[in-house]
């Protein structure tokens, strides 16, 4: 831990100098205080891509004031300091987390680092004090979220509120969906779906990896990476402090030509699409399955990164299977065109082949018809009803404010657990990838006969690879076992439980290791 700030009172000094020795006892035995006059006094963690909108959001709510900002990269740092002394707001300016968590007048952080952060953070704010906001996924890997969840139940006894970011959870028109679902309008539920269909052009590949100097990058990246073609989009000046940005990870030579944004795909600090976009459509669709209180026991993935030869490892085209009983959860990803590898044209589902679902969004099939996002059809497509008030949570942060205030979570579809859940079905589907092999369209068809909806998806699927000019005979499907969870143990069991389980959780450096709460 950092030595205190020069702002760090006397009290809280006393306080976060106990923490070591005494875990949970050294929180306050109060909420997280609010700031001079009632309001909730915020720093946002992170902004260069979904912060900027915590910020945004934060400033729209009466009473609240954002009092720090802190990113690894100072020239974004430097960016939000500007934009926030524009409005006549100064706010105090961090790099390092780790000597925010010692301000004593941050009453709540927001998190939108890249996501193998989210848990440190979040638990080492939770660890002194602060109210939490963290972002999707919740957690990098099943260990650390459950470590995340106990945390979280454990400070909720102190009235500190943890809230996640699935945004769709505080949407009056989901909400009013999910209950017309259970109240069985349209009989049972057989299917839930998650569908992304967002194209993913390649990030390209470099000559040779960078290396941090004395911890930091800085300068033009592309110029760093000494890259002979651009890839797609301006070059990006960084001044970062590595060491913080790798965090749990350690730091390593970096091999991508975009800094930021396209850590996505890669294994050590995204979780590719189905962890990035995914989260929000297997949030959704556990929903309608009556949010399971364990994970499923079986889980199925295929895929690959198909058309991009480039420094990305996750998959770009995946479909998962999750066994939840008596209805399954199916993922839907699509990260190429329409056809001919044509970018400017992107695929779309169709129930039945007629009715057009949303590139991103969910399906959910029933007994006597289905819903689309807003609307619920008949088996023929007709349209029943429509949803009202059906937005992606732009109340969701009012919201985590409001709980601040109650010292305690004013809905129970805010809860981090839906984070949690949301997050591991794409770490369990992830894993199933990561143990594949090459394996023939055939063989796969053969492994998914009997699931008609799957196997009808799956023809889909391969349909858009064969469109994309993909020879599957040469770059062939990988495809993972079917794994046997136990959702209890939350541990894998079965033929590949050793591999699967080594998976489920990652190396973490010293100094970065998860905080006891």
């Amino acid at each position: 831990m950092q030595p205190p700030s020069t702002q760090t009172s006397r009290r809280h000094f006393i306080r976060t100098s106990l923490a070591g020795a005494t875990g949970l006892a050294a929180l306050p035995t109060w909420a997280a205080p609010t700031g001079a006059n009632g309001d909730i006094r915020v720093a946002v963690i992170g902004f260069n891509g979904r912060g900027a909108g915590h910020i945004k959001s934060l400033e729209e709510i009466p009473g609240v004031r954002i009092v720090a900002l802190c990113d690894v990269d100072n020239i974004v740092l430097q960016k939000g300091l500007a934009s926030q002394a524009k409005k006549g707001n100064t706010v105090t300016a961090y790099t390092d987390y780790r000597k925010l968590m010692l301000d004593p007048e941050v009453d709540a952080v927001t998190i939108a680092t890249p996501n193998h952060t989210h848990t440190l953070i979040a638990m080492t704010a939770m660890q002194h004090g602060k109210h939490v906001y963290v972002e999707k996924p919740v957690c990098h890997n099943i260990w650390e979220g459950r470590q995340l969840l106990n945390a979280a139940e454990k400070v909720a006894k102190k009235g500190i509120v943890v809230q996640h970011g699935m945004q769709r959870r505080s949407s009056p028109g989901w909400a009013a969906a999910m209950a017309w679902v259970k109240e069985g309008h349209i009989g049972k539920v057989t299917l839930s779906r998650g569908i992304n269909f967002k194209k993913r052009e390649p990030i390209g590949k470099v000559d040779a990896p960078v290396e941090a100097k004395d911890g930091v990058i800085k300068g033009t990246f592309h110029d760093l990476r000494n890259v002979k073609t651009d890839p797609k989009g301006a070059p990006q000046e960084v001044d970062t402090d590595y060491k913080l940005w790798a965090g749990p990870r350690g730091i390593a030579p970096v091999s991508r030509t975009q800094f930021h944004y396209d850590w996505h795909w890669q294994w050590a600090f995204g979780n590719g699409d189905i962890g990035n976009q995914g989260p929000h459509q297997t949030d959704v669709g556990r929903w309608a399955l009556g949010d399971p209180e364990l994970l499923p026991k079986r889980v199925m993935s295929l895929g690959g990164r198909w058309g991009n030869k480039d420094d990305g490892e996750t998959a770009n085209n995946q479909l998962a299977f999750w066994d939840y009983q008596p209805a399954p959860l199916l993922f839907d990803n699509r990260g190429l065109p329409l056809k001919d590898m044509d970018w400017k044209l992107e695929p779309v589902y169709r129930v039945n082949g007629k009715t057009g679902a949303a590139r991103v969004g969910n399906v959910i099939h029933c007994e006597g018809g289905y819903i689309i996002e807003s609307k619920a059809y008949d088996l023929e497509g007709k349209t029943i009803t429509k949803f009202d008030n059906f937005n992606d949570g732009s109340d969701h942060m009012l919201n985590f404010i409001n709980s601040v205030r109650a010292g305690k979570l004013i809905n129970p579809n805010l809860h981090v657990s839906h984070g949690f859940h949301a997050a591991s079905l794409a770490h369990l589907a992830n894993i199933s990838y990561r143990l594949g092999k090459a394996t023939g369209v055939d063989e796969v068809r053969e492994r998914i006969k009997n699931d008609k909806a799957g196997l009808e998806t799956y023809e889909h699927f391969v349909q858009n690879l064969v469109d994309n000019k993909i020879d599957l005979n040469v770059d062939k499907i990988n495809a993972g076992p079917w794994l046997e969870f136990d959702p209890v143990a939350e541990k894998f069991t079965g033929e590949f439980a050793a591999e699967a389980n080594a998976l489920a959780t990652e190396n973490y450096v010293e100094e970065f290791k998860l905080p006891e709460i």
